[in-house]
């Protein structure tokens, strides 16, 4: 007897001896058990990594829902302040009305209204730095994806800024008819009024300088974060996926009697990847039947393409049609579904889905 007859009878002959013969299967399974891992020992680190990423990804939707929290009451207290702030010039209107039918006399109380005002808006100020003090320290915290907010609320208070100063002109406008005996006291009035809004302009662009830095800040860092768990996630797919694929082979083998071959052929022509390369395939034969397989730790819309490619290049070398088209993976994009499901490739995210023929 050859050897190359030997090894024919050993194929044809071994699954039976597995089947029937169980100190012989115990041999085998004992004489192969380093060529692969433990099933449940490779089960228990995928679900511990699902494990993490569903908590990483709840702990996300926390500080989501606190940012968003955070967001309202913001929205609130501006919303708050600019209808104080627009009561306010509705009694300094009501008030102006009233204080110059003589314009001697109620200079004096203008000039102490002035004052009043000037103390409150210094009140004001400190209270805002104070509020602004206590944001950026929850920003440090919270802050994920609020830019476009952001942007919104600058959007909010330009125009609110806009229609102030409007309002302000009208009633530059209207004091300019009442100031005819008043034009010295008028400009150091309104120079006075200059200064305030440049100092609060200043104020607000240091304001703004600063929550961009903190901005940057935290996606610099977040950056850092996603890289680490790419990274990670990267090589516990390259090590897992060839331990998942030995397993499967072996189960299927010794314990149901199946045929799994990796199939190893060259693309002369290119047909699959678009230029001479080799292709592997796992095909498995089952009463009869041809399913090709491709087992991966991960699929996305581009390896979805190329299983089916290298599928159709299989039938076309070896002149022979496949029942079934299997793709077996943990995590398929849910882009890479839809290109499985208009292509009629079955997927499954684990090996025992896989319905019987």
């Amino acid at each position: 007897m050859t050897t190359e007859s030997l090894k024919e009878t050993v194929k044809r002959e071994l699954p039976n001896w597995l089947r029937d013969d169980p100190s012989f299967r115990a041999f085998i399974l004992d004489l192969t058990r380093d060529a692969y891992a433990d099933r449940r020992e490779t089960g228990d680190r995928f679900y511990e990594l699902l494990g993490e990423l569903r908590r990483d990804r709840e702990r996300q939707d926390r500080a989501w829902a606190d940012n968003q929290a955070e967001l309202k009451r913001m929205r609130e207290a501006q919303a708050k302040k600019w209808d104080d702030n627009q009561a306010e010039l509705k009694r300094m209107r009501e008030a102006q009305a009233q204080k110059w039918d003589e314009q001697n006399r109620k200079w004096d109380a203008n000039q102490a209204e002035l004052r009043r005002m000037r103390e409150e808006q210094a009140k004001k100020w400190d209270d805002n730095q104070a509020e602004l003090k206590h944001m950026r320290e929850e920003q440090a915290k919270k802050w994920d994806d609020n830019q476009a907010e952001l942007k919104h609320m600058r959007e909010e208070q330009a125009k609110k800024w806009d229609d102030n100063q409007a309002e302000l002109k009208h009633m530059r406008e209207a004091q300019a008819q009442k100031w005819d005996e008043q034009n010295r006291k008028w400009d150091a009035n309104q120079a006075e009024l200059r200064r305030m809004r440049e100092e609060h302009t200043k104020k607000w662009d240091d304001n703004q300088a600063e929550l961009r830095r903190i901005h940057e800040e935290f996606m610099a860092q977040s950056q850092r974060y996603d890289r680490g768990i790419g990274a990670l996630g990267s090589r516990w797919g390259l090590q897992s996926e060839k331990a998942f694929r030995d397993a499967l082979a072996a189960i299927l083998e010794k314990s149901f009697g199946v045929e799994v071959i990796n199939v190893t052929d060259y693309d002369d022509e290119g047909e699959v990847f678009g230029r001479p390369d080799q292709v592997e395939l796992d095909v498995i034969i089952m009463n009869g039947h041809l399913l090709i397989c491709e087992l991966k730790s991960s699929i996305d819309k581009a390896g979805m393409y190329s299983f089916e490619r290298k599928a159709r290049f299989y039938e076309r070398r070896h002149e022979r049609q496949a029942d079934r088209l299997l793709v077996i993976s943990p995590m398929i994009d849910a882009r890479a579904q839809k290109v499985a499901d208009s292509l009629g490739i079955e997927t499954y995210g684990d090996s025992t889905e896989v319905e019987a023929i």
